[in-house]
């Protein structure tokens, strides 16, 4: 194997993808990472980094293209690290993110048992309901974007194509009013100026627009003025709310929070099911591919009138309320007070009796319930994207279900914590991927494992 060395060029054949979407090629027998490549593809490669474990490429020259390829039809993705993949086809970009997973299972996991379908979005433009806009000042002047990749550094972003375009339109309206009255961004190394975040939340099946301001110190005397200007700007907005977050580090929301004016909370319908949701709550990102995952959720977990369903990291109740109409009785525990309350009234505003909330980790919510002598016939957990503490895992078959039903956001955690449940006696039986992110190299799935 010979040592390869920074700005040589070689030519070279894209033979696979990594796990963030970036083409790989093989070289001196070393593989090496080339953004914004597509497999099939042949290019002239710089090697711009080698270190002992990865070596990265630049492309130079094509030599030969894939028909999947496509130009980027957006003026940041190549700097704001969001949009990964805008250079491949839709097809080419489920054709990665299937592999992916089957890649993490298979490598990671070390199962057999591979995922034969992947949900595509409907929609590839302007899913998200959800945008955080991180503020700052830029060359003297307050602009609001997103952090490039592994970075602090802001790319400042008018339109974001994968936003609702009335979370652009707040965004920007926050910024109108930041600069006329000469209100500074929140400075994180210094910990001085004011505004640190915009984040919107929009409901896809109802009007309902919140945004909230998140601050290291509010607008004291401007706040009226701040509520008259953007109910003018944005008038789809129904909601406002201050969010005074004090704390140091990455954290959006934290701290103490102040509607100003309508409602905090969005109500949105999944599956003819309503729910309100505060800006702390975790909510889909994509409710139409949600509906899809839930579903799948609830066909893999094959409840009956008599079965019990424990959902950890249950949020606001999403997946436990679609759960109920299928089960005998469901027991949802989430870490986040605000979420189980949003849960307890989704539950109420939908009439569903069958269904119960309680606030706590998700390690400590599965010995409780061992320690009741609960059984349920199937557990349902959607863990953040860090996957499964070891002790949930251990206490969650101590409880022995017949089924575990897994939502990951990850897939090597996922991979990772399978091993897991495969030492307490579960075997993986089926895996789906879906694509609930369109245009990034993220991926959704849902397994089901059962005792062996």
């Amino acid at each position: 194997m010979d040592d390869l060395r920074k700005n040589e060029i070689f030519e070279a054949e894209i033979t696979g993808y990594s796990s963030e979407g970036n083409g790989v090629c093989r070289i001196n027998g070393r593989a090496v990472f080339v953004p914004r490549t597509i497999v099939g593809e042949v290019w002239q490669v710089r090697i711009v980094k080698v270190t002992s474990s990865a070596v990265w490429g630049k492309t130079v020259e094509p030599v030969k293209l894939s028909d999947e390829r496509q130009s980027p039809d957006c003026d940041y993705c190549l700097r704001c690290g969001g949009c990964t993949l805008r250079h491949m086809s839709y097809a080419e970009e489920l054709r990665f993110k299937l592999g992916r997973l089957n890649d993490a299972l298979r490598h990671i996991g070390h199962q057999t048992v591979q995922a034969e379908e992947i949900i595509g979005s409907d929609k590839q433009e302007r899913y998200r309901n959800k945008g955080i806009y991180t503020v700052r000042n830029v060359t003297g002047e307050v602009k609001s974007g997103f952090f490039a990749p592994r970075t602090h550094e802001l790319v400042a972003v008018k339109s974001c194509q994968i936003q609702n375009e009335t979370a652009d339109k707040a965004a920007a309206a926050v910024l109108d009013f930041l600069r006329k009255n000469s209100i500074d961004a929140y400075d994180e190394k210094t910990r001085k100026g004011s505004v640190r975040n915009v984040f919107v939340r929009c409901a896809v099946n109802t009007a309902d627009r919140v945004c909230c301001i998140v601050t290291a110190k509010g607008f004291g005397d401007k706040t009226a003025a701040l509520v008259e200007h953007l109910r003018t700007a944005c008038p789809e907005l129904t909601g406002i709310v201050l969010n005074v977050n004090k704390t140091a580090g990455n954290t959006v929301l934290a701290g103490d929070f102040y509607t100003l004016w309508g409602r905090d909370t969005v109500c949105d319908s999944l599956g003819g099911i309503e729910y309100e949701i505060s800006p702390q709550a975790f909510y889909q990102i994509n409710p139409p591919q949600a509906e899809k995952l839930y579903a799948k959720a609830v066909e893999y977990a094959d409840c009956t009138e008599q079965s019990t369903v424990l959902d950890l990291y249950c949020g606001a109740g999403t997946i436990s309320l679609f759960l109920a109409k299928h089960a005998g009785y469901v027991i949802g525990a989430e870490i986040i007070p605000e979420a189980i309350e949003n849960a307890k009234r989704n539950a109420r505003r939908n009439g569903i009796e069958n269904a119960e909330f309680i606030c706590a980790d998700a390690a400590l919510a599965a010995e409780r319930f061992l320690e009741d002598g609960i059984r349920p016939e199937t557990v349902v957990v959607d863990p953040p994207r860090k996957g499964m503490d070891e002790e949930a895992i251990r206490t969650v078959c101590k409880m022995g279900p017949d089924k575990v039903v897994y939502v990951s956001c990850n897939p090597s955690t996922l991979a990772r914590d399978i091993t897991m449940f495969n030492s307490h006696g579960y075997k993986l039986q089926n895996a789906t991927a879906l694509d609930m992110f369109p245009r990034t190299s993220h991926v959704e799935a849902v397994v089901l494992m059962t005792q062996e």
